[in-house]
């Protein structure tokens, strides 16, 4: 069996004073056993999306200096590290990135997020636009782990796959507001239950620009059972893939997967961007 304590970090990093505050927080959660630290959306900026004003300083180009402070972190930490930033890509789009270095700084994955929403305090799609290319398992520690973020977790059809292609855990940064606590907790439940996986989501912790953020971290195990669900800024649990193998033998974890079924259902429907 492999376990894997995660630290799940309810912080944003930003001003003068970002680096030497993360890199506490993250020895703080190396000396308290995490292996993985996991951060909120973008967190190493403040929350641009709360205006619709859009500026040049926001994005970085691949491997800038978010990414660099974060694998920095991650090394001197001793632990891997799930982060993420605005990233300027050359043909002049954005996109909202997550981001996994492991223990030593390294790189092992990124994923740009696909569900961009367009509302009030979350106009995001004035600042990124849709990730192009579905999120691939990335191995962490162990564990296989895959990234969704935010209003990606509520397409669940990616979660499901990534599980079924072998991943352990959905790993779920965001920024969501504390009154719709309820039906976050409601999907990230459903989506491990169904999945047989586990989902760990961390958020903002507080209003920023109007944007009145904030909200409990969360782990969920794959029988749907919330292990954590805590307001402090650093939040520990345990996860393990003997938790996710006893999934797949109960119900609902034995059904048949029907990949080729549902591949043709999903050919039937035309893709459909956002309506707002």
């Amino acid at each position: 069996m492999v376990s894997v304590r995660v630290a799940l970090i309810s912080e944003v990093f930003t001003g003068d004073d970002a680096a030497a505050r993360l890199h506490a927080r993250l020895r703080e959660a190396s000396d308290r056993g995490a292996a993985l630290a996991v951060l909120p959306e973008l967190p190493l900026q403040p929350w641009r999306p709360c205006s619709r004003e859009r500026l040049d300083a926001d994005a970085e180009p691949r491997g800038g200096a978010r990414e660099q402070l974060a694998a920095a972190a991650a090394r001197q930490a001793g632990l891997a590290l799930v982060a993420g930033g605005i990233v300027a890509l050359p043909d002049g789009r954005r996109h909202n990135v997550a981001w996994v270095h492991d223990h030593q700084g390294t790189a092992l994955g990124r994923y740009a997020k696909t569900h961009v929403p367009q509302e009030p305090g979350f106009w995001e799609r004035d600042h990124y636009d849709d990730g192009d290319a579905a999120p691939e398992p990335i191995a962490v520690a162990g564990l296989l782990l895959a990234l969704q973020i935010c209003s990606d977790i509520q397409r669940p059809a990616l979660s499901q796959a990534l599980a079924a292609a072998g991943c352990h855990a959905i790993v779920h940064p965001r920024a969501t507001e504390p009154e719709t606590w309820p039906s976050w907790r409601l999907t990230l439940q459903a989506t491990a239950l169904a999945a047989g996986v586990w989902v760990l989501s961390v958020n903002r912790p507080a209003p920023e620009g109007g944007t009145p953020l904030g909200g409990p971290s969360c782990v969920v195990a794959p029988d749907g059972t919330v292990v954590l669900e805590s307001n402090e800024t650093i939040a520990l649990a345990s996860i393990d893939d003997a938790a996710v193998v006893r999934a797949q033998t109960q119900y609902p974890g034995y059904l048949p997967l029907r990949s080729d079924l549902y591949a043709a259902a999903w050919s039937r429907v035309p893709p459909r961007g956002s309506l707002a």
